[in-house]
């Protein structure tokens, strides 16, 4: 098994508009091979944003990748860019293999 997050930082007061942007999202996920699962997680905020993970899990770091290169991806993605007012900085990608 293969997990893929990323990591957000939503400026404060903006953390209901992000998980609506998501739950109005159509991530094209359950079409892709290999796809497990999908979640959104808040986290802890501090003085200058709230920290948010999406974590989905795949079969293989293979399926992974496919998704990333597939239609699908570029569909989901589309419009990715349209509030980067509430984040600070980019999504920052981490990976992890399955070990137990």
């Amino acid at each position: 098994m293969y997990i893929a997050m990323n990591r957000f930082k939503i400026k404060l007061g903006c953390e209901q508009d992000f998980a609506e942007i998501w739950k109005g999202r159509d991530t094209f996920l359950k079409e892709v091979p290999g796809f497990k699962s999908f979640h959104l997680l808040q986290g802890a905020s501090n003085e200058e944003y709230t920290l948010f993970s999406s974590h989905a899990t795949w079969e293989s770091r293979e399926a992974f990748e496919g998704w990333t290169k597939s239609e699908a991806f570029r569909k989901a993605h589309a419009n990715a860019g349209a509030r980067r007012d509430i984040y600070l900085g980019p999504p920052q990608l981490e990976c992890f293999e399955v070990v137990l």
